[in-house]
């Protein structure tokens, strides 16, 4: 009950939203041919296209909604402008391909600006406030279902923090039966103390319950096979929390395999092949226009500068440990003086003021120009613009001992960049709560995989490009 509650309430959220979106673009072209004329928007033109852009945009971003959805009517003002920034940047990506890909000179940007900027406010507010407000009209008072839990001492805290997240979809805590014998009844919990197991058909009976929660298997196969019959006896769902999560030490997920019950440890949204040819579509989009028109232009600037500064070849290429760990030949424009070859210092990260870095290669890998040669790495399929970077074999080695969940990173192809880079995680490694935070970020990225958050960490990355954070060098 309370999963499919939370679903359908995911979903009406995310269609109002772009219900809202929908009526909001075409009130708002009427109210600009009708009243606003210094904004010239001609009855004329053809809205239609523009309109099914916004459409797409929003529905790109459903990904980016299902990221926050367990805390959906929670959400804060930073989380909920953030939703509303990806939605809006995915509209803006639409609406203005079809502009440019079609020459419409008839359409006006400053409507279309506005729109998008009058969207944003209104999207994170409908975050902040429709879901809260959703819930309470559609599972208040009338649609409260009595639960009971079941479960030790123990499971009070772990209960108490659960309740608080999930009473918005009508669960009314009725009581608590414990497992165990207990010296006093608990005070202050979040369910009241009903009894033990062996009086649970009394509890159910005087209580009206309609859901039953067992917080914990009994180890008492007997005991379990109660609670089961119990439940059916009287029509009451039975919900049962699995602690293999606590157990392991790492949270797991439920899936359904061939009629067997398994969990594991990760999602993995890129195993589905329609999933991999969207990414991959991705991919030769951005990177063909980039091989083709820009570095035409930026590698005869980058080679006569090493010219002057720094003689020696154009490209730096080294090994990197790729998907499954295969190892590929991965091109960057040289930013570093010719110099004997030497492993150790090769393995030495780059450091502010590194004097192995000629001026203008400085220049380079501050604004990320020397990764540019890597869009040729995505086009023969080795890379790809999006996903966890690569590092040099030995540095490989050396962070695998220090992360356990290091290796997980190579389920997916390396980018050129990452959901960490996009957070501002660049440069050197200095401690381990760095590199952990690195994985912990790629890891998210491969578990939440989606195009639309693909979008949003390329605008990122593109924005550092001009406006690089400190620690870019």
């Amino acid at each position: 009950m309370i999963t499919n509650r939370h679903r359908g309430l995911v979903r009406i959220h995310g269609s109002a939203v772009i219900l809202c979106v929908a009526v909001f673009f075409w009130a708002y072209a009427a109210f600009i041919m009708a009243y606003v004329p210094v904004v010239k928007l001609s009855r004329e033109v053809n809205l239609l296209p523009y309109f099914l852009c916004v459409v797409i945009g929003m529905l790109a971003a459903t990904g980016r909604i299902r990221a926050v959805e367990p805390r959906l009517t929670r959400l804060g003002g930073v989380d909920a402008a953030g939703l509303a920034t990806t939605q809006v940047a995915l509209m803006a990506l639409a609406v203005f391909s079809m502009m440019f890909a079609t020459q419409d000179h008839r359409i006006s940007r400053l409507f279309l600006g506005s729109f998008l900027a009058l969207s944003w406010l209104g999207l994170a507010w409908l975050h902040a406030t429709l879901p809260a407000w959703l819930a309470k009209i559609l599972f208040g008072q009338g649609e409260r279902v009595p639960t009971l839990f079941i479960g030790r001492a123990r499971s009070l805290p772990v209960l108490q923090d659960w309740l608080a997240q999930r009473s918005h979809l009508g669960v009314l805590p009725a009581g608590f039966v414990s497992l165990d014998a207990l010296a006093e009844a608990p005070r202050n919990s979040a369910a009241p103390f009903a009894g033990y197991v062996a009086e649970l058909p009394r509890v159910l009976e005087e209580k009206g319950i309609g859901q039953v929660i067992l917080m914990e298997l009994p180890e008492n196969p007997a005991t379990a096979r109660l609670i089961l019959d119990q439940c059916q006896a009287r029509g009451c769902r039975l919900l049962i929390h699995h602690q293999v999560d606590e157990v392991l030490g790492h949270p797991v997920v439920s899936v359904d395999e061939g009629g067997r019950h398994f969990f594991t440890l990760h999602e993995e949204p890129l195993e589905e092949p329609l999933n991999r040819a969207v990414k991959r579509a991705f991919d030769l989009v951005v990177a063909l226009p980039v091989v083709v028109l820009f570095f035409p232009l930026l590698i005869p600037v980058v080679w006569v500068v090493q010219r002057i500064q720094s003689p020696g070849p154009l490209f730096h290429v080294r090994p990197r440990s790729g998907e499954k760990r295969v190892e590929f030949f991965m091109l960057k424009f040289r930013s570093m003086y010719v110099s004997p070859p030497d492993e150790k210092a090769e393995v030495r990260q780059a450091q502010t003021g590194d004097q192995r870095i000629y001026p203008f290669g400085r220049f380079l890998r501050r604004h990320s120009l020397d990764e540019f040669p890597q869009f040729w790495n995505v086009l023969t399929g080795e890379m790809s613009i999006v996903g966890p970077r690569p590092v040099m074999p030995l540095l490989d080695e050396e962070f695998e001992r220090q992360v356990r969940a290091y290796r997980s990173k190579h389920w997916v192809k390396p980018g050129i960049t990452g959901l960490a880079q996009s957070e501002g995680f660049r440069g050197e490694i200095t401690t381990p709560e760095q590199l952990q935070e690195r994985i912990r970020l790629d890891l998210y990225y491969i578990a939440h995989w989606s195009i639309g958050l693909d979008v949003v960490i390329t605008l990122k990355t593109l924005r550092q490009v001009f406006f690089p954070p400190s620690s870019a060098y």
